[in-house]
């Protein structure tokens, strides 16, 4: 546990560490290049989730340079697709920007047979409590043999055979991990397809994501409208030599909103105005609740200013919308952040979770399916906080050190999945009066 209290300024410079999604959306890209083309990937995250997809490409053939533990440089040679070994399993821990991808990749590349290899893909218990329903039902009216081997919908999934091409259907409104991997997946089938999301789709800042690399690496995709692509088939992934991976626009929320409440500023290298990730439009709500906000094309300046709350529709941004949910302690009247859904899907029911914590320190919560709103109280109460095992709830409870009653949260450690170095580095820019 550690225990933060009276903190009062944040000011200086901070460094992101690599985002996890780019990083494991562009392991995997580099892995599908064709056959011993290589990419450079530079300020590689370097965390629990692409661990796990490191072992996963390892496992399945594919050569992955890694010097040491600490190297935020690697090299990956592809293999387009042709995996030199099959694996019975793949034990992807809680990594769901490893879990969705490979469950759709795999099922590309596999061939319409009986007679290979079948594969499992695993993870821990949570994992195995994440639906992936929709992308699995999606697969199966494709063609691919998938068999849920607990419960249906969730993990562990084994891959008998692959997809076929053609009109292809999914539910988006749950989870965008989904859509992009079948972007991801799609222009590998020998014939085209066209992909239609259906439902209110989440999280469309993370599919732009996806297209924008899918670019980077020579795939082609056309926009017929907002929610059909059309996918040429019998595409090979190019390498693009090499691919910076840009800060963790989800973490560069915590130090803006840490600035937000201290003396600053505080200069976050790393994301900007040329960031392709949507958690960067954090900065433009924190402007709106009153902060001092200057976004430069790849670091972001914060000073503090007397916050108002929010009321929000942060469907597009759901990560970062969970350090609202504490920052609004500290802001003027009650935050509402709406449309957030799929919080309850992550690594943990993260709606139930957060009203749980604030709660214990004072907060009046009101939680819907979709929403939670945080009226602050007169005096906040110090209270151990539990993390629920999910670093983004471990990180966002970090803010109450600024208050004078402080905050214990228990397994810190947890913020190792996205960012190893945040509470060191974090004690390390705050100062206590």
């Amino acid at each position: 546990m550690i225990t933060l209290q009276g903190l009062r300024s944040c000011r200086g410079e901070v460094t992101l560490p690599g985002s996890k999604s780019i990083a494991n959306r562009a392991l995997l890209m580099a892995a599908l290049c064709q056959p011993g083309q290589q990419t450079q990937l530079t300020n590689v995250l370097r965390s629990d989730d692409t661990e796990r997809m490191f072992e996963a490409l390892a496992a399945l053939g594919v050569q992955v340079d890694v010097t040491d533990a600490h190297t935020t440089t690697i090299t990956v040679t592809g293999c387009g697709g042709q995996w030199p070994n099959i694996p019975q399993v793949l034990d992807l821990g809680n990594a769901g920007t490893a879990m969705r991808p490979l469950i759709a990749v795999l099922a590309a590349t596999f061939a319409q047979r009986t007679d290979q290899p079948q594969c499992i893909l695993t993870g821990d218990a949570r994992m195995q409590e994440r639906p992936a329903g929709a992308l699995i039902e999606t697969l199966r009216q494709a063609g691919a043999e998938l068999t849920c081997l607990q419960h249906e919908g969730y993990p562990p999934v084994e891959i008998r055979t692959g997809m076929t091409h053609g009109m292809i259907s999914i539910d988006g409104s749950a989870s965008s991990q989904y859509v992009s991997a079948l972007l991801m997946a799609l222009p590998l089938l020998p014939g085209d397809s066209v992909l239609q999301l259906t439902g209110q789709v989440v999280s469309w800042p993370y599919i732009e994501l996806t297209l924008s690399m899918l670019q980077r690496f020579g795939i082609e995709i056309h926009r017929i409208c907002r929610q059909e692509f059309m996918i040429p088939g019998n595409q090979s992934y190019r390498s693009p030599g090499e691919y910076w991976v840009e800060g963790d626009a989800s973490a560069a929320s915590y130090w803006m909103a840490a600035a937000a409440i201290a003396d600053g500023p505080l200069t976050i290298h790393g994301v900007g105005s040329e960031s392709i990730q949507g958690d960067v439009q954090f900065a433009d709500y924190l402007a709106q609740m009153g902060a001092q906000v200057r976004v430069d094309k790849h670091a972001i300046t914060v000073s503090k200013g007397p916050l108002k709350a929010l009321d929000a529709d942060l469907n597009a941004i759901p990560d970062a919308a969970m350090t609202f949910a504490t920052l609004a302690l500290f802001a003027k009247g009650t935050t509402h952040i709406r449309n957030i859904a799929n919080w309850r899907i992550k690594e943990t029911d993260r709606l139930t979770a957060m009203a749980a914590e604030l709660r214990k320190v004072g907060a009046h919560v009101v939680e819907t399916e979709d929403a939670i709103s945080v009226t602050p109280p007169e005096q906040l109460t110090h209270a151990q906080i539990a993390t629920y095992n999910d670093h983004r709830m471990a990180m966002s409870f970090a803010l109450l050190g600024f208050s004078d009653v402080g905050v214990t949260i228990l397994n810190p450690e947890c913020s190792s999945k996205t960012y190893p170095n945040f509470f060191s580095e974090f004690c390390s820019i705050t100062q206590n009066s």
